[in-house]
């Protein structure tokens, strides 16, 4: 299974927010729309970074309650791994596993396609293996 697989099943739709924006809003957007990382977009969209739930916690610990008050460029993560359309599911989960990562942002042609989630990938490498399985049992009670 690919990315584009994934992708089709879970939809595009990326929450992004301005390298601007306050941890204070940053956290409202995680909190509101119930996810763990949010993308750091310019002014024409390109990717500037990644802030997950992570970094704001570490940021708390180091920082307090003035973390609210720093901007989403002080904290997002600037050297960004990414996916492309075409890497698979197995691919996705190493990249995440050895960086140490949840969120995989989704790239073609310098423009940001999707973002997956370590639950989306794991979700989609157990469909495959039910169906997989589904597949072997119908094979053996048809040869049986």
């Amino acid at each position: 299974m690919t990315i584009a697989a994934i992708l089709k099943d879970k939809g595009s739709k990326v929450s992004h927010v301005a390298p601007e924006a306050t941890i204070a809003e940053v956290v409202h957007v995680l909190a509101e729309r119930r996810i763990g990382a949010v993308v750091v977009c310019g002014l024409r969209g390109e990717l500037l970074g990644i802030l997950s739930e992570r970094d704001v916690v570490r940021a708390l610990a180091d920082h307090g309650a003035s973390t609210l008050d720093l901007h989403a460029h002080e904290l997002m993560t600037t050297h960004v791994t990414t996916a492309t359309s075409h890497t698979t599911a197995p691919e996705a989960m190493q990249m995440m596993t050895a960086g140490r990562f949840r969120h995989l942002p989704v790239m073609e042609q310098g423009r940001l396609m999707g973002l997956v989630s370590i639950g989306d990938v794991v979700k989609a490498r157990m469909m495959a293996q039910d169906c997989e399985v589904d597949s072997l049992k119908a094979y053996v009670a048809g040869g049986a």
